[in-house]
């Protein structure tokens, strides 16, 4: 999975038509994804030859999706990123001493509509002010509203936001990450913002990613069709994990005329603002989806959920040292300005 979408960026970069970010773009592309560029890397990389329907779909007319026109240019955004994701993780507040602390990353991963942007951004303000100063979050959001304000949500941004966080974690510390965005029948989460050429992540993916870094306890919310199937790759002792879905089900509340999605008003919203815990409010906001769906005479989703055996303790240790806050009031994030122009 890692490597298609460079194939497409290749060719944007070297073909005429279509994406063009450049070839400084593309060298740092090739180094992301193969490491450092070599004459062998690029001859393994770059002189690849595609698949006919690839190469017509790259030198037909470029993409109609509109790119803000006030936001800098593709190329620009992505060299921004390892800054912005920095800047995001210095923005975090100060560790609590003598207390486990817990460290949320909220990943919006299809910025073609809002209301995963929503989601992500209310999920770290639930946090941050309803569980005090022991819950810290930052966003990954594709959005074209949130450009030049926040750091995208891809695969590379998720690992240097997971190096920035495991230099200011401590043993005892959390992780939590929740991905919102849409979801496939084969466990793929749909990572996008046209016409960066982003990787989808995989359930199979997330394990390695997760390998990489020092973290023991941690909580994973994958809110996205199709989500079980995330549950037997990342399940563990340390690790509690809660899906939107049974992974041959579909979730609901997408789409470009919804604000938050069923699982996300459910869990986030409702729940949360009334208990502080995780499994709790999993219980209760199943069952608030289950009358929901039941009210549309739409298929159940079945959420899922995993609770490792060590990982319960851990988070009861995470309660006793807050003081829950009132409850946060859930509001849409402003739109995207309207543009005029197709992406540059």
């Amino acid at each position: 999975m890692r490597n298609r979408p460079l194939l497409v960026l290749i060719l944007g970069c070297l073909i005429g038509g279509g994406i063009v970010l450049g070839t400084e773009y593309l060298l740092y592309a090739i180094h992301r994804h193969a490491g450092p560029v070599t004459s062998s890397t690029m001859d393994a990389h770059m002189f690849v030859e595609p698949p006919a329907g690839l190469v017509a779909a790259a030198t037909g007319p470029a993409s109609s999706t509109a790119w803000p026109d006030s936001a800098p240019t593709p190329e620009q955004v992505i060299y921004a990123q390892p800054a912005m994701v920095q800047a995001a993780v210095g923005r975090l507040g100060p560790h609590v001493a003598g207390k486990p602390n817990l460290y949320l990353i909220a990943f919006a991963g299809d910025g073609s509509e809002d209301v995963f942007r929503n989601e992500a951004e209310y999920a770290a303000r639930l946090f941050t002010h309803r569980f005090g100063p022991t819950a810290h979050a930052l966003v990954l959001e594709n959005n074209p509203a949130t450009l030049q304000t926040a750091p995208l949500a891809d695969w590379s941004n998720l690992e240097i936001a997971l190096d920035g966080l495991a230099r200011v974690m401590k043993p005892d510390d959390i992780l939590m990450l929740y991905f919102t965005s849409h979801g496939s029948e084969d466990h793929q989460l749909l990572v996008d913002m046209d016409p960066l050429p982003l990787d989808a992540i995989g359930a199979t993916d997330l394990p390695g990613i997760l390998a990489e870094h020092p973290f023991k306890w941690k909580v994973i919310v994958v809110n996205a069709c199709y989500s079980g199937g995330f549950i037997p790759p990342l399940r563990g002792s340390d690790t509690l994990v809660m899906t939107a879905a049974r992974s041959d089900r579909s979730s609901f509340g997408c789409g470009t005329e919804s604000d938050i999605t069923y699982f996300g008003h459910a869990w986030l919203v409702d729940a949360l603002n009334h208990t502080d815990n995780f499994v709790d409010a999993f219980h209760q906001a199943s069952h608030e989806i289950a009358d929901w769906e039941k009210h549309d005479k739409l298929t159940p989703s079945k959420p899922q959920i995993s609770i490792g055996s060590g990982i319960a303790a851990q988070l009861a240790r995470w309660r006793k040292g807050i003081t829950p806050g009132p409850t946060v009031p859930f509001r849409p994030a402003p739109p995207a300005p309207a543009t005029t122009s197709a992406a540059p």
